[in-house]
């Protein structure tokens, strides 16, 4: 999946990628990255039900491997603020869990990290700057998202899609948690992390691409209404 607006490198070309997939990826921490985020949950609940639900051993096994975790990023030249992030999160999550003495309490910074985001996105869509636009032009150096209306629109309606998506977890897990249903908030954890988090990424493709795709015709047009030897001179998000 990729969109395109011309051609990457080449700014007198009108074919210049500014956004694509995997720089999407890249901004969440990768694929690696999104499948590393579950393994300290993982961890604990594991562990949790191998010990005779012995807390202490569960919450550092946790800690160990959200350790493990970041050491293995950092060797992958993640970047560094996706690193702090996850170990931190991981971090957090423990001593919470430690200072109640509740296994299901493990989550809870989970669950309101999830009701911030939900909250955050929302008021970005309302004051139009979609967190999306914000998170692709941050990777793409780009703000055509901004001064284009087409594709403004098109990331306010993908911004929903990850607002829902954060509605969803909290639907989902606090129950669960109410329930103190550890193990099923281990397995909804894992479920509606990376795989939904890739199911997010293509629906927003779907919203986006229409809108990049009528930008590109109407580029497109401009070049060929443009005077000899001017089309090809103008950089393409000046038109924006």
């Amino acid at each position: 999946m990729a969109v395109t607006d011309g051609r990457r490198g080449d700014p007198s070309q009108p074919d210049r990628p500014v956004v694509d997939e995997p720089s999407l990826m890249d901004a969440l921490g990768g694929r690696k990255g999104l499948l590393d985020s579950a393994l300290p949950a993982l961890t604990f609940v594991l562990t949790y039900l191998l010990t005779g639900q012995d807390l202490g051993p569960a919450l550092g096994a946790a800690l160990v491997v959200g350790g493990v975790v970041a050491l293995l990023r950092l060797r992958r030249r993640d970047p560094l603020r996706n690193v702090l992030a996850g170990f931190v999160g991981v971090a957090v999550s423990v001593a919470v869990a430690r200072t109640t003495g509740e296994p299901v309490d493990y989550f809870v910074p989970s669950l309101l990290a999830n009701a911030g985001a939900a909250v955050a996105w929302a008021v970005s869509i309302w004051v139009r700057r979609p967190l999306l636009g914000v998170v692709v032009g941050a990777v793409t150096r780009t703000r055509t998202w901004r001064t284009d209306p087409v594709l403004l629109r098109a990331y306010q309606r993908a911004s929903w899609i990850w607002t829902a998506s954060f509605v969803l977890r909290l639907a989902v897990m606090t129950p669960l948690w109410l329930a103190d249903a550890l193990v099923a908030l281990g397995v909804a954890k894992v479920l509606l992390g990376w795989p939904m988090v890739l199911v997010v990424i293509w629906l927003s493709w779907q919203v986006l691409q229409p809108a990049y795709a009528a930008r590109r015709q109407t580029l497109g047009r401009g070049d060929l209404a443009a005077a000899p030897g001017q089309g090809r001179d103008r950089r393409p998000d000046a038109v924006a």
